[in-house]
């Protein structure tokens, strides 16, 4: 049986997530967190995150954040920082009376990752970032365009490559455009040098080679006291996240360091 969509209240927002357990039952948990206009079906069940997951005996877990998906709204900058999204990852584990989980993110949601793991550290096992290497702490370049491409009213005016593609993605998941846009303002905070080097639990950071957004992962791990890069060759930002050699090299992690 799949489960359906569930949901909680946390910090003014109603957070739809999804929670599966393996065939035997029960399973270690692997929290979710997915990227920018994207969604818990978008990052993790398309790509095959939820199968290969239970499959390998582990319970997928996955939110859609505050201003994606099936979750509310808001229009306010602040609502949008990466401590305020972490804070909904750490409510959801406390929803489900999860104390302790492996928690993976993608792209913005590899900086909440972060967020999460100086903020309630008890709480986070393990840390895979996707789709975010030293773009944690040097920015992940210009995205005033996109918030601007998110708000044009006519897309065929829209000039600048990258806002082209995250409209059309945004038009693809029909997402909340006007959200979106003050998300991506808000949620762009880097994270120190100093705050980097406190993160303690084993990382992998995995990125792909043609990635042009999520920076240099072996600069990032170098930062970490116990982190590990891993290259996905051949594959760039949008489809680094479903390859087939990334979630081999994050179950073969996972073994190695059980919770």
């Amino acid at each position: 049986m799949i489960q359906p969509m569930q949901s909680f209240s946390h910090d003014g927002f109603d957070l739809a997530f999804l929670d599966r357990q393996p065939a035997s039952g029960s399973g270690d948990p692997v929290l979710m967190i997915h990227g920018f206009a994207s969604s818990h079906y978008v990052n993790w069940v398309s790509p095959g995150w939820f199968k290969t997951l239970n499959d390998a005996g582990y319970r997928a877990i996955a939110l859609d954040n505050r201003g994606h998906g099936s979750s509310s709204k808001s229009y306010e900058e602040a609502d949008y920082t990466p401590d305020r999204m972490a804070s909904d990852a750490a409510a959801l584990l406390d929803h489900l009376g999860i104390e302790r989980a492996h928690v993976m993110g993608y792209s913005m949601g590899a900086r909440v990752s972060a967020f999460l793991a100086l903020s309630d550290p008890d709480k986070v096992a393990t840390l895979v970032f996707g789709g975010l290497g030293i773009g944690l702490v040097d920015g992940v370049g210009d995205w005033d365009p996109i918030a601007d491409a998110l708000l044009a009213e006519d897309p065929s005016t829209i000039s600048h490559a990258r806002g082209r593609s995250f409209r059309a993605f945004a038009d693809q998941t029909r997402s909340d455009r006007q959200a979106l846009a003050v998300c991506i303002i808000g949620s762009r905070a880097s994270m120190s040098e100093d705050d980097v080097a406190r993160i303690a639990q084993p990382t992998l950071i995995g990125v792909g080679t043609r990635d042009d957004i999520a920076g240099s992962p072996d600069e990032l791990a170098a930062l970490m006291p116990n982190a590990r890069a891993f290259h996905i060759e051949g594959r760039d930002h949008m489809l680094a996240v479903g390859d087939k050699t990334f979630k081999q090299r994050v179950l073969e992690f996972y073994a190695e360091n059980p919770l």
